[in-house]
């Protein structure tokens, strides 16, 4: 079953990790066009060429530059007609750990204007062009399972997936008169090439150390589990479901 047939989609941050996953999962649902947004350009290009131009394209873009993310919802509009499905993906975590009592504050203001004011400018001209066009879309936002917690470190970071949520809670009460669905999907770590290289760590190795730290044994949280709640969240069977941060996490925050 082709979920999103004949959908035009965006995803910010699609050029490696959950973006790049969910680009090629929706592709194979019967997307009729996916926009991959990014400032990784050789890796945004490659994964559009191996999803295929017919149903790709890459457009850089620097989601913390209001006039680029304007211009990325302007050109995919005036491309493919209208916009049905924004993922709001693009995120960053801190170089050092961020407590409290030691931030770094140029990193804390760089880490705030991607995960949040990024998030933000997404959400406002996804749903711009949604109300103009008239379509009843479905814009997705990625937070975390730390943003409903606190955490020992990287505080920066806790604090912007609380943002994030928030910003979704209220985004869901505007637009939902006309027809839009707002809601977030909220991953526990995963070895995502963003996450190893600030851990320092291969990928099985990440998976490793947190491999206890669920309740489903044996089990280990991969991108393609996170694109597939994606899909859910953008798909018709989602349909009623709107302001709702839906967790992948096995179990972590229940424990």
């Amino acid at each position: 079953m082709n979920k999103i047939e004949g959908k035009v989609v965006v995803i910010t941050g699609g050029a490696s990790g959950i973006g790049e996953a969910t680009a090629c999962l929706f592709a194979k649902h019967g997307a009729r066009a996916v926009v991959i947004a990014d400032i990784q350009d050789e890796l945004g290009k490659s994964v559009a060429i191996s999803i295929g131009s017919h149903i790709c394209a890459y457009i850089h873009c620097d989601v913390t530059n209001e006039a680029q993310v304007k211009s990325l919802v302007e050109s995919t509009v005036n491309t493919y007609d209208q916009l049905d499905i924004m993922f709001s993906n693009a995120g960053i975590v801190s170089k050092s750990v961020q407590t409290v009592v030691d931030f770094d504050i140029d990193q804390l203001d760089y880490l705030l204007a991607v995960n949040v004011r990024g998030m933000a400018l997404c959400v406002k001209y996804a749903s711009r062009t949604m109300i103009e066009k008239k379509v009843k879309g479905s814009i997705i936002c990625t937070s975390s399972v730390f943003g409903t917690k606190g955490v020992r470190e990287r505080t920066d970071y806790c604090m912007s997936k609380h943002a994030v949520i928030g910003l979704m809670k209220s985004a869901s009460k505007q637009v939902g008169k006309y027809g839009i669905r707002v809601n977030c999907v909220s991953p526990y770590m995963v070895a995502t090439p963003l996450m190893c290289n600030m851990l320092g760590k291969e990928v099985m190795e990440v998976e490793k150390v947190h491999d206890n730290m669920t309740s489903l044994k044996d089990l280990v949280l991969k991108v393609e589990d996170v694109a597939e709640a994606v899909l859910f969240l953008a798909c018709s069977e989602s349909g009623f479901i709107t302001g709702h941060d839906l967790v992948v996490d096995g179990g972590f925050t229940k424990l």
